[in-house]
């Protein structure tokens, strides 16, 4: 069986940054898919999955209710590793295209004080697994180490 895409990236040499991961034709329109890597792979400890749920409550609510993305989001939720998040957009996407949008998507998590969208027995399968206070340490610390001051070698995967 043929090795997929995503497991041919030297997960050593990867640090936390915004990756086309793919890009799939669908008819006529591009799917970009993007890794949101939060954590350097097998370096530092993974997200914990409170944390990770609750920063896809808040990500797939901003995104699906943004103004220009709203209709173009297909898709936001955790990688299986915990290390980040896979996003996909209807569109043919750079990684330096969306970076105002993902500044704009942490910050809204980072100050996020409020009950979490969907957190309840009747709109979520696992509503007690959520931590609000990590998902915004976690929100700020990317936005800090990584969104704010982004460059190349955290936009395009390494060789």
């Amino acid at each position: 069986m043929e090795k997929i895409t995503s497991f041919t990236i030297d997960h050593i040499k990867l640090q936390p940054g915004v990756y086309v991961s793919r890009k799939d034709q669908v008819g006529e329109q591009t799917i970009t898919t993007f890794d949101l890597r939060m954590t350097s792979p097998n370096d530092e400890p993974v997200m914990n999955t409170a944390e990770m749920h609750t920063i896809e409550h808040l990500a797939a609510t901003f995104l699906r209710n943004h103004a220009s993305y709203g209709e173009k989001t297909i898709y936001f939720g955790p990688m299986g590793c915990r290390t980040g998040f896979y996003l996909l957009l209807a569109g043919d996407y750079a990684s330096k295209d969306i970076i105002p949008l993902m500044i704009e998507m942490f910050e809204f998590i980072r100050d996020f004080h409020d009950d979490v969208p969907g957190a309840s027995p009747k709109d979520c399968g696992n509503y007690l697994d959520m931590n609000l206070g990590m998902a915004n340490y976690l929100a700020k610390k990317y936005l800090d180490q990584v969104l704010y001051h982004i460059d190349e070698s955290h936009l395009v995967y390494p060789d």
